[in-house]
């Protein structure tokens, strides 16, 4: 299966990769010869609304309409969470099925983080009464060093007959290893096993990362076991964070008796040099083009390093990578062993980067205190008991072994019902389509179907040089201040599109800018407070007079909602925004009971780490 264009651009590009851009690379491909390919889902389905301004369903319809109608075009799904943030209701993981269905989707791929098996029996079923093939998974890893108890062949082979005995239809299995830390060894037996545990002919495929730098080891391990089926990609979204390049397996497997399906050396690199031309304005960065020696002590899948580095640049934070990734460590241990794939993945990450910005264990991120507390299933094993405590303390929830769809169906925020009078308020049409939208992105998916998302792709022509934005800037208004330096495009400017006035804020990244709407400029007034100088102060709370407080941002990051206004009356630890940062809210609370007298930011602005937020007196 060629991956490039789901899981290649979200290894490489955090899957921002805008439609019209690699189209035609799909054409070249099916010229090669290839009809297998992985085309949509995970986090390439969110990253469409979040990012590019463009509907995943229509993208994969456009997909299919170049790939040919034979074509097994292949997404990937979460389980219980499908494509979305959270766990899923009942009705909205069959809702997942149909429209993946209506929308050119052949196979689906389907995983549980947690290799809970109770998490997929679901989702299999929905997913073949919708008339798709549904590939099964079992996801794998390596264990940091001296960790035991799961993640061995023992392990894999104890969730493939519970598989088995579950009865839930599959017509494939996938070994997946979202970081491609497994060692061929452990492939080698794992596969053996599946081989002579599966009724003959079933398909068996691994799917791994170059990340670490054994996947071809892995793959020629994997063929010698029996497996029927491997991933790969083509340049430049191959190798690194990513899969295999698909001409590094044609001259590994070169003089054996394996072939990559009657492919023609000739025909793929006209198809390499088709693609490379279609992404040689994007912007590549370092580290997914490397391999990295710290991930088989850190597992970090390929698809979420680059996505988490990127965000890391866009807040100015990218020197604090080597730590989070060396905390991960530790966070992987104390957590029950979940594989390192989405959405574990991130909440490793998230909790890891914690662990760092405030001091080990002192914030737990609610997805990583969740997992812990039972709240999306059995973790292969039992999670840090002290760790427990503390997450049950601070997110003040109580350990759960309740089945993670009854409690999904219990939420009204999860049925169709609600999002169906979300959209009616907003008077945007209510049709399936628009129902999952704000399901599964919500907020965010609101505000793409609104037209109010911002577009964030990262091209080498978007540099203070050579700007290609479809809109026209006016002077300038209250401009970040550039560094004594450089020359700096950074601030906020009002633009027109399309007649249309906007304020947009520009933000300079390494070789690169994004452009990001913040309100209509009808809404903001012309004239605005003068640029405020970056804070030097450690995250906390100073004290400006007898009375007045600064509230202090801890960590960079967008802010995502204010909860109270200047005048208003607040209690001590009471929360008067949320910023957004990592994928995780983060809740900024008030320092001592009094008035909100002002608020120095608005919805949508990045902030620093050390900002001023608000002043309470």
């Amino acid at each position: 299966m060629d991956t490039t264009f789901r899981d290649g651009f979200q290894s490489v590009f955090g899957g921002r990769v805008l439609m019209e851009d690699f189209l035609p690379a799909v054409e070249a491909a099916r010229e090669a010869g290839i009809s297998h390919f992985e085309f949509g889902g995970g986090a390439r389905f969110q990253s469409l609304f979040f990012y590019l301004r463009e509907n995943a369903f229509e993208m994969m319809d456009r997909f299919r309409e170049k790939a040919g109608p034979d074509a097994n075009l292949q997404t990937l799904a979460r389980g219980i969470n499908t494509v979305m943030l959270d766990t899923g209701s009942r009705e909205l993981i069959d809702l997942h099925a149909k429209l993946f269905k209506k929308h050119s989707t052949t196979t689906i791929r389907n995983f549980d983080a947690l290799n809970d098996v109770d998490n997929l029996a679901f989702s299999a079923k929905c997913i073949h009464n919708h008339g798709l093939r549904h590939e099964v998974v079992i996801t794998i890893m390596d264990l940091p060093p001296g960790c035991t108890g799961a993640h061995d062949a023992d392990f894999y082979e104890k969730v493939l007959r519970k598989i088995l005995d579950s009865d839930l239809p599959f017509d494939s299995l996938c070994f997946k290893d979202a970081s491609g830390t497994s060692n061929p060894n452990k492939v080698y037996e794992t596969i053996s096993r599946a081989r002579k545990l599966l009724p003959e002919h079933t398909h068996i495929r691994l799917h791994t990362h170059e990340t670490a730098g054994v996947s071809v080891a892995c793959y020629l391990a994997a063929l010698e076991a029996g497996v029927d089926g491997i991933d790969l990609a083509v340049a430049p979204v191959s190798g690194g964070t990513s899969q295999p390049d698909i001409l590094t397996l044609l001259h590994a497997v070169k003089g054996g008796e394996y072939d990559l399906g009657g492919l023609e050396l000739e025909k793929v690199l006209q198809y390499e040099e088709v693609l490379n031309d279609c992404l040689s304005d994007y912007f590549i960065p370092p580290e997914a083009t490397q391999v990295s020696p710290l991930i088989p002590f850190s597992p970090m899948p390929g698809g979420a390093l680059t996505a988490n580095t990127q965000m890391m640049r866009d807040n100015g934070i990218l020197d604090k990578y080597s730590l989070v990734i060396r905390a991960m460590r530790e966070v992987v241990e104390k957590g029950g062993y979940g594989t390192s794939v989405t959405p574990v993945s991130q909440f490793y990450w998230q909790q890891a980067f914690n662990n760092v910005m405030f001091g080990p264990w002192k914030k737990i991120a609610p997805g990583y205190g969740r997992m812990v507390l039972g709240y999306f299933g059995k973790t292969p094993v039992e999670p840090d008991p002290e760790i427990v405590k503390i997450a049950a303390e601070q997110l003040e929830l109580e350990p759960t072994t309740e089945n993670p769809l009854d409690i999904a169906d219990r939420d009204e925020k999860k049925s169709i019902a609600y999002w169906r009078g979300v959209l009616e308020k907003e008077g945007i049409e209510a049709t399936e389509e628009n129902i999952f939208i704000a399901a599964s992105c919500q907020e965010k998916g609101i505000a793409f179907l609104k037209g109010e998302s911002p577009l964030m792709v990262r091209k080498k022509s978007m540099t203070t040089e050579h700007k290609e934005e479809p809109a026209v800037a006016s002077e300038p208004r209250t401009p970040t201040p550039a560094p004594a330096q450089s020359e700096s495009a950074g601030g906020i400017y009002t633009v027109v599109v399309d007649g249309e006035k906007f304020n947009v804020e520009v933000i300079e990244g390494e070789g690169e800018i994004s452009v990001k709407r913040i309100e209509s400029a009808a809404l903001a007034p012309e004239t605005s407070k003068p640029p405020r100088p970056a804070q030097t102060t450690t995250p906390g709370h100073e004290k400006v007079d007898h009375n007045m407080v600064e509230v202090i941002a801890q960590i960079p990051g967008t802010v995502l909602r204010i909860l109270k206004k200047p005048g208003e009356k607040v209690q001590e630890e009471e929360v008067i925004m949320i910023i957004e940062a990592m994928k995780m809210e983060i809740e900024i609370p008030s320092p001592k009971t009094g008035v909100l007298v002002k608020v120095d930011v608005q919805t949508g602005e990045t902030v620093k780490e050390g900002q001023v937020l608000a002043h309470v007196q």
